[in-house]
C-alpha cells in the first residue's frame, strides 16, 4: 500500500528513500516545467494534471496488455497442460481478476506523485485505491477458494464429505477479516479503533436491524449455492408463490405469479423454508409429464383370434402383436395348453396391447424427448379402475406449449381406447340413475 503520511520518519530509513525518490521525480518535472515559462499555481496544475493523464495511461497500457495478451499466453498454456488446477483456475476467471492488482497497485504507489502538492486530495485518493484493491483481492481469493473446491470435490475420498460447507466458512472469515481492512481504510480509521467499535456495537446492531442480517446473509448464500437466480420459475406454497423471479433484493424476493400477481418473499425464507426451483427442468430442455386414465376393470379381457386379426392392422403394434402372439403360441404347444378356454396358458390382453400401443405412440411423436425416461406403466386397480400411467418428457419447456402437447397426446389415447374394446371408468352421475330408473320402470 502506499504511504499516507507526508511527513518523513527519520527512523524509518526505507520509506525516508521512497520520500526522497518521490521529491526527486516531482522536482524534475518543475524543472522541465519552468523551462516552459511556467511558474506559481499554473507550474503545479500544469504538473498535476500532465502527471494524472500520464499515470493513468500508463496504468491502462498494462491493464490492457495483461487481459488481452498475458492471459492469453496463460490460457494457452494452461489448455496444454495435464493438471486440472490451471484449467479450473481459467474457468473460474481467476487470472482475469488477478490482472486488475497490476495496474492498481502501480496507481496506488504514484498517485503521491501525482497530487505532491495536495496532501488531502493525495491521501484521499490512495485510500480510494486501496478500499478498490482489497476488493478485487477478496474476489480473487473467492475465486481460488472456487477453484480448490472444484479440484477437491473431485478426489474420491472426499466426494462424501462437505466441501462446500467448508469453503463457504473459509469466504465468510476472509470477508469479515478483509471487509474490517476496507473499514478501516475508508474512514482512515486504526483497524484496533474499527475492532474495539464493533464489538461494542454488536448486540444494538442484532437487534436493530436483525431483518437486514438475515436477508444480507440470506442473499450471499442464495448467491453462493446458486439457488434462485433473476428469470427462474419457483414455486413456493407456503407464500403461494407460483412464477418467475423478477427482484432479489437484500430483504425480498419478488415473484411474478401466473396470474400475474406479485408475491414477496423475505430473502432468508428461500434459506429456512423449502421451495421448488424449476430452472433445472428448463436447462434440461424437458418438462416431465405424469398423467393416468383410468380404466374401467370390468372392459379389461383377454385379446380373441378375431380382435388380434383386427388390432393387427395397426401400424405401431402390428410387428409387436405378430411376435407376442408366436411367443405365446410356442409357449402353450410347448407346454400342452388347451387353447378353447382363454383363461389357460398365456394370452395377450387388450389393456397390454393399449399399454405397448401407448408406449409407442410416444416413442414415435416429435414433441417427446427420446434421451430421457419415457415409460408406460400399470398402477394398483383401486375403486376408480386400473390406471394407465405415462411418464416421459416433452421437448418444450414453455407452459403453454407443453399443456397443448400432452393434451393432444391425450386427446388421442381417449379416441383409441374403443378400437381397444376398453372403456375409461367414470362415476355414475344423475343421468345415469334417471337412465336405470327409467329401465326398472319400464
Amino acid at each position: 500500500m502506499a504511504i499516507l503520511q507526508d511527513d518523513l520518519d527519520p527512523l524509518d530509513i526505507p520509506k525516508k528513500k521512497i520520500n526522497l525518490g518521490k521529491s526527486e521525480v516531482v522536482e524534475q518535472c518543475n524543472e522541465w516545467l519552468s523551462m516552459t515559462g511556467l511558474e506559481g499555481d499554473a507550474l503545479i496544475y500544469t504538473r498535476t494534471v500532465l502527471l494524472l493523464v500520464l499515470l493513468v495511461g500508463i496504468s491502462f497500457l498494462i491493464w490492457w496488455l495483461a487481459r488481452n495478451i498475458l492471459l492469453q499466453v496463460i490460457h494457452s498454456f494452461a489448455a496444454k497442460t495435464k493438471t486440472k488446477w490451471d484449467d479450473y483456475l481459467v474457468e473460474e476467471k481467476f487470472f482475469s481478476a488477478l490482472a486488475h492488482l497490476v495496474p492498481l497497485l502501480l496507481m496506488d504507489y504514484f498517485l503521491h506523485i501525482v497530487f505532491h502538492s495536495f496532501p488531502r486530495l493525495a491521501n484521499w485518493m490512495v485510500r480510494l485505491t486501496d478500499f478498490v484493491i482489497i476488493f478485487v483481492i477478496i474476489v480473487v481469493m473467492f475465486r481460488f477458494l472456487n477453484t480448490a473446491r472444484e479440484v477437491l470435490s473431485e478426489k474420491e475420498s472426499l466426494k462424501d464429505k462437505p466441501l462446500h460447507s467448508f469453503f463457504q466458512l473459509g469466504k465468510i472469515i476472509i470477508s469479515i477479516v478483509l471487509g474490517v481492512v476496507m473499514i478501516s481504510i475508508a474512514f482512515n480509521v486504526d483497524l484496533v479503533v474499527v475492532l474495539t467499535s464493533m464489538g461494542a456495537m454488536t448486540a444494538v446492531i442484532l437487534l436493530v436491524f436483525k431483518d437486514t442480517i438475515l436477508g444480507f446473509v440470506g442473499s450471499i448464500q442464495l448467491a453462493a449455492n446458486d439457488m434462485v437466480r433473476i428469470g427462474d420459475w419457483v414455486t413456493m406454497e407456503k407464500y403461494g408463490a407460483d412464477g418467475d423471479v423478477l427482484e432479489i433484493t437484500l430483504n425480498t424476493v419478488k415473484v411474478r405469479n401466473f396470474d400475474m400477481t406479485i408475491t414477496t418473499i423475505p430473502t432468508y425464507a428461500f434459506i429456512s423454508d423449502s421451495f421448488r426451483n424449476w430452472r433445472g427442468m428448463q436447462e434440461s430442455g424437458g418438462r416431465r409429464a405424469v398423467r393416468s386414465i383410468n380404466i374401467q376393470i370390468s372392459s379389461v379381457k383377454f385379446c380373441t383370434p378375431e380382435m388380434l386379426e383386427k388390432l393387427g392392422e395397426i401400424e405401431l403394434i402390428k410387428g409387436y402383436i405378430a411376435e407376442k402372439e408366436k411367443e405365446v403360441s410356442e409357449y402353450n404347444e410347448s407346454h400342452n395348453i388347451n387353447r378353447k378356454v382363454l383363461i389357460n396358458g398365456r394370452n395377450q390382453t387388450n389393456i397390454g396391447v393399449f399399454r405397448h400401443y401407448m408406449e409407442e405412440y410416444l416413442k414415435k411423436s416429435d414433441h417427446v424427448k427420446k434421451d430421457m425416461t419415457l415409460m408406460v406403466r400399470q398402477l394398483a386397480p383401486s375403486e376408480k379402475g386400473v390406471a394407465l400411467q405415462v411418464y416421459f418428457f416433452t421437448k418444450t419447456t414453455v407452459w403453454a406449449e407443453y399443456e397443448t402437447v400432452l393434451s393432444d397426446i391425450f386427446d388421442h389415447f381417449l379416441a383409441t381406447l374403443e378400437y381397444f374394446d376398453l372403456a375409461v371408468f367414470e362415476n355414475p352421475t344423475g343421468r345415469d340413475f334417471k337412465q336405470l330408473a327409467n329401465v326398472n320402470n319400464a
